[in-house]
């Protein structure tokens, strides 16, 4: 019995042993790091913005107000209409990116920044087609968001929403990269959004989609919803900062953004992608393009899917040259023309 005690007892007293080891080791031992995402937070959260914009809508008028002995009753200014959304102060000048809705057909239009100050905004710049618009405020030395590329994101990766969800105060929801490059959601002629599940509701848009860094990857700008309510399901989309700052640099140089423009529509059929329309006075017309044929490269690149040459019509100037590689009744050949402005709405 005792030499039995002799091996179970020494085990057991050396692992009394090891476990005082390890608990004296434990209370002189740093604390683990936290592996969340404060410090990213802590270097976008101070650019982002909440913008408070006010019209004046047409009030409704009852059919009495048309008569003439009615018309001193019936005489009203409009009533006010607010809406909430965020932006990215993208420049330390003052300029800052948002969604176009946000400020659409604003007549005051009021920044609210994280430490509480507040200053008036005027419009810079829209473009209806990307859903994105810049404004401005006085002053300098403000806290600019900083950019990253966002081609090269990828599906999985972490990113962070920044925004002021329903007017409750800036706020900040976690999730992941869920697709890149989504189109034809019918959002705009443009559509290459990101995906992600990250949280997003009404007031978030024009806020940063920003990576584990704190970098400005995206501005948040949709959220999918089957009934059509203000509520999502999880899904959100937002414009790519490749293309976001790109609008903005050309709304601060030029008051406007301008894009070339072949003029065709185009249908994706099984053998490529048909002209189906050719617009008179354009680009195409001039070229002799007609519908029905099949292109097959824009300056060299493959048009392998719609998306495609949309990107690659997108990265086109006004009056930079085309050459359009096409295919009619199985012959193929090549066509050279120049950009024309592509006509937006407002313009």
């Amino acid at each position: 019995m005792s030499q039995l005690l002799r091996y179970v007892a020494l085990p057991i007293l050396g692992g009394g042993l090891v476990g005082v080891v390890i608990v004296l080791w434990l209370r002189g031992a740093t604390p683990p790091a936290n592996d969340g995402f404060a410090d990213a937070v802590d270097r976008a959260a101070p650019a982002v913005v909440n913008i408070f914009s006010r019209k004046v809508v047409a009030a409704y008028r009852h059919p009495i107000c048309r008569l003439v002995q009615f018309r001193g009753l019936c005489e009203d200014s409009g009533r006010m209409r607010s809406s909430l959304g965020s932006g990215v102060m993208a420049r330390k000048d003052g300029h800052i990116l948002t969604n176009n809705h946000v400020i659409a057909g604003a007549d005051d239009i009021l920044v609210a920044f994280p430490d509480g100050r507040q200053a008036q905004a005027a419009v810079v710049g829209t473009d209806v087609e990307t859903d994105l618009a810049v404004i401005k405020v006085a002053g300098d030395g403000f806290a600019a968001i900083e950019r990253a590329n966002s081609r090269a994101l990828r599906v999985g990766d972490v990113v962070l929403a920044i925004g002021n969800p329903f007017n409750v105060g800036q706020t900040v929801s976690l999730g992941i990269v869920s697709a890149k490059g989504r189109y034809g959601i019918g959002a705009s002629p443009w559509d290459d959004f990101i995906q992600t599940d990250a949280a997003v509701h009404p007031g978030d848009s024009g806020g940063p989609l920003v990576d584990s860094d704190g970098r400005m990857v995206g501005v948040n700008t949709l959220i999918y919803s089957p009934d059509g309510s203000a509520e999502g399901v999880g899904i959100g989309f937002a414009i790519p900062s490749e293309l976001a700052f790109d609008v903005l640099d050309q709304i601060i140089a030029n008051g406007r953004v301008e894009r070339g423009w072949l003029g065709v529509d185009l249908a994706a059929r099984q053998g490529g992608l048909e002209v189906a329309r050719v617009r008179p006075g354009t680009p195409a017309s001039g070229a002799g393009i007609r519908a029905g044929d099949i292109i097959l490269a824009i300056n060299g690149e493959a048009a392998t899917s719609m998306r495609s040459v949309v990107q690659r019509m997108r990265a086109i100037e006004p009056g930079a040259e085309l050459t359009i590689r096409l295919r009619r009744e199985g012959a193929e050949f090549t066509v050279r023309t120049a950009a024309a402005v592509r006509p937006t709405a407002g313009r």
